[in-house]
C-alpha cells in the first residue's frame, strides 16, 4: 500500500507530501489543477519514462520519493524477486523507492536507500502499484492486446507451460534462423567459403601458441635490457665471493663471534644470527653468479622476437585483440568452414532438426492453447456478471481463442512462413454485442467510449484477484458514463477497495460520493508561479465538492442537499 508520496520540484509541483490510507481515495479538482500530475509522479516512480520536460522551470532536478507496506507473507513472485534483488524490509515491513531526473535528463534511482537501476525499480513498482489509465482504453482497442488480458486471467495456470513453451521457442527460432542463413544463394555462402577458408589457413600457418605474445615481449624485455643486466648482477656477485670481499669479511665476522660465544654462552642468539646471514649471503652470492652466466647477448634472436611479433600483431588487428581471441575465432569458422564445405548434407541434417523442433513446439503450444481455452470460457462468464452489475444485461461477451491447426511443418514452408509466435499459436479476439439480437463483432468495432471504460473496469475487477499488486490507481476510469451507470462504476470501484488501496481521480459525483479519503486538489499562484496544493476534505468541505461536481460554480443550499443525499446513500451502499 502507498503510504505517502513526497514530491519536489515536478512539473507545477513545487513541494508537496500526500499521505494516502487504505480504502477508497478520491482525487477530484479542476481541470488543470494537477490532479493526473499526482499520478503521473506516482508512474515515474515505479519506473515510468522520464523526460526533461518534467522537472519545474528554474529547477536543478525533480525528486520524488513514496513509503510502501506490504503485508507478510508477501506474494511468491514479489518474495522471490525482492529475494533476487537483496532487498530485505525492515521490522515495519515498508519499501522506499526514490527516483531524481535531472534537468540534463540523468534519471537516478534508489530502493531503501541503494542506488538501483530504472529496470529494477520498474520490476519492484510493477508489483507494488498498477495504474490503469487512458493506454489501457487503447490496449483493449488493440486486439492483439487481448491475449496479454486472457493470459493475466489464467497466469498461474499458464505458467509452467508457458516457461517450457519459451524454452521450446528458443531453440526452434536458433534452428530457424541457421537454417536461413545456410540456405542463402550459392554464390553468397561461395563467397563466405572462400573468405573464411583464406582466414583459416592463415591463422593455421602461423601456429600461434596460447599467452605467446605475453612470453615473447617479456624475454624482448629482458633481452633489450640483457647488457645493463649482466653488468649489475656481475658487480654485485664480485661485492659478495672473492679475495677481500662480501662474504670474507662476514666469515671472520662468524668466526670472531663463534671464539665470543665460547667465552660467553649469552652470545650464541647473536652467533646463530650471524650465521644464518652468512650462508643466507652466500647462497645469494651462487644464485647471482648462475643469473649473470645464464643471460644472452643475441641479436639475432632479438630480431626474431620482433618479426614475430609483428607478424602476431598483423593477426591481431584482423581476427582480435589478444592472441587468445585469435585462436577462438580461428575455432569458430573451422567449424562454419566444416558446415560450408559440406553444405548439402548439413542442409538435410538442419531440415530434419528444424521439423522435430516445430513439431515440439507445436506440442506446447497445443498445451498452452487448451488452457486458454478453458480460461477464456471462465473469464467469458466473470466478466459477463460484471458488466451486468454495471447496466450492460444485454451484452453478450466472447473471447475467441484460435489455434493454428496443425501441420506436417515442411522445413521448406517453416523457412517462408510459420504458425509460432512468442506467445504461443493462438490468436485471441475479445467480441462483443452490446444490443440484444445483434452478432458478435470485434470489440474494437463496436463499442463506444463509455461501455469501453466499463469493460476495464469489469477487467480490472476480476484481475485484481490475479495480480497480487498493493494498491490500485484509476485516472478517470469513469469517461463516458452518467446516471445510474456512474453509480455502479462507483460501487464498483468501492468494491475493489475493500481490503486494500484504490487510488481515483474522477469527475463523476457519485464515484466521490463513496470515497473513504476526499483529496481535493487546486492550484494558486504565487510570486507569479503556479503551484499545486492538496487538501484532505472533511465532511462538510465534502458535501461542497460534490456538489461542486454536481451543479458547476454556483453552489445552492438545494445543490448541498442533493450532495448530503448522495453522499447518505454512498454510506448505505457501503
Amino acid at each position: 500500500m502507498l503510504m505517502e508520496i513526497s514530491i519536489r520540484n515536478f512539473a507545477i509541483i513545487e513541494e508537496l507530501t500526500v499521505s494516502f490510507e487504505e480504502g477508497l481515495t478520491v482525487l477530484t479538482g479542476e481541470t488543470g489543477a494537477g490532479k493526473s500530475i499526482i499520478i503521473d509522479a506516482i508512474g515515474l516512480l515505479i519506473g515510468g519514462r522520464g523526460s526533461v520536460e518534467f522537472v519545474r522551470h528554474g529547477s536543478k532536478r525533480a525528486e520524488i520519493e513514496g513509503l510502501y507496506t506490504v503485508e507478510e507473507p508477501l506474494p511468491a513472485e514479489t518474495a522471490e524477486l525482492f529475494q533476487d534483488l537483496g532487498i530485505k524490509l525492515d521490522e515495519e515491513e515498508t519499501v522506499v523507492l526514490k527516483r531524481e531526473i535531472t534537468k540534463q535528463g540523468k534519471s537516478v534511482c534508489r530502493v531503501n536507500g541503494r542506488l538501483t537501476t530504472l529496470g529494477i525499480l520498474r520490476q519492484i513498482g510493477q508489483q507494488l502499484v498498477d495504474i490503469h489509465g487512458q493506454h489501457e482504453h487503447q490496449q483493449l482497442l488493440q486486439t492483439d492486446k487481448h491475449g496479454m488480458f486472457l493470459d493475466r486471467f489464467a497466469e498461474e495456470e499458464l505458467k509452467e507451460a508457458k516457461k517450457e513453451y519459451s524454452f521450446l521457442y528458443d531453440r526452434f527460432d536458433k534452428k530457424l534462423k541457421q537454417l536461413k542463413q545456410l540456405s542463402d544463394n550459392e554464390q553468397q555462402m561461395a563467397q563466405r567459403l572462400d573468405l573464411i577458408q583464406y582466414q583459416f589457413e592463415e591463422i593455421q600457418q602461423a601456429q600461434l601458441q596460447p599467452q605467446e605474445d605475453i612470453l615473447l615481449i617479456e624475454e624482448k624485455r629482458k633481452l633489450n635490457n640483457s647488457e645493463g643486466l649482466y653488468r649489475t648482477i656481475h658487480g654485485a656477485y664480485e661485492s659478495l665471493y672473492g679475495d677481500s670481499k662480501g662474504l670474507e669479511w662476514v666469515m671472520a665476522a662468524k668466526n670472531q663471534v663463534e671464539e665470543a660465544a665460547e667465552m660467553d654462552p649469552e652470545i650464541g642468539k647473536l652467533k646463530e644470527t650471524v650465521e644464518e646471514s652468512y650462508y643466507m649471503l652466500e647462497e645469494a652470492a651462487f644464485s647471482l653468479r648462475d643469473y649473470y652466466e645464464s643471460i644472452e647477448f643475441d641479436p639475432e634472436r632479438l630480431h626474431e622476437i620482433e618479426a614475430r611479433l609483428s607478424e602476431i600483431s598483423q593477426l591481431k588487428r584482423k581476427y582480435g585483440e589478444s592472441v587468445e581471441e585469435i585462436l577462438e575465432y580461428c575455432a569458430s569458422i573451422e567449424e562454419e568452414l566444416d558446415t560450408l564445405t559440406n553444405r548439402e548434407q548439413r542442409l538435410g541434417e538442419w531440415q530434419q532438426e528444424l521439423e522435430a523442433a516445430a513439431a515440439d513446439l507445436y506440442v506446447e503450444g497445443m498445451h498452452i492453447s487448451g488452457i486458454r481455452k478453458k480460461a477464456a470460457g471462465k473469464l467469458k462468464e466473470a466478466i459477463q456478471q460484471q458488466l451486468k452489475d454495471l447496466y450492460m444485461p444485454h451484452t453478450e461477451f466472447e473471447v475467441l481463442v484460435r489455434t493454428a491447426p496443425q501441420e506436417e511443418f515442411p522445413a521448406e514452408q517453416l523457412l517462408k512462413k510459420h504458425p509460432f509466435q512468442r506467445s504461443g499459436i493462438d490468436s485471441i479476439e475479445f467480441q462483443v454485442a452490446t444490443n440484444k439480437g445483434e452478432p458478435l463483432k470485434s470489440l474494437a468495432k463496436v463499442a463506444s467510449g463509455g461501455e469501453i471504460s466499463r469493460m476495464i473496469l469489469a477487467l480490472k475487477s476480476i484481475l485484481a484477484r490475479h495480480e497480487g499488486v498493493t494498491s490500485l490507481i484509476f485516472d478517470e476510469v469513469d469517461t463516458g458514463v452518467s446516471g445510474r451507470v456512474a453509480q455502479a462504476i462507483a460501487s464498483k470501484i468501492h468494491r475493489l477497495a475493500e481490503g486494500s488501496q484504490v487510488l481515483c481521480i474522477t469527475h463523476l459525483p457519485q464515484v466521490a460520493a463513496m470515497a473513504d479519503t476526499h483529496l481535493f486538489i487546486s492550484k494558486q499562484e504565487k510570486d507569479e508561479r503556479t503551484i499545486t496544493s492538496v487538501h484532505p476534505l472533511n465532511s462538510e468541505e465534502q458535501i461542497e465538492e460534490v456538489g461542486r461536481m454536481m451543479s458547476g460554480t454556483d453552489i445552492t443550499d438545494v445543490t448541498k442537499q442533493h450532495a448530503r443525499e448522495l453522499i447518505s446513500q454512498a454510506s448505505d451502499r457501503k
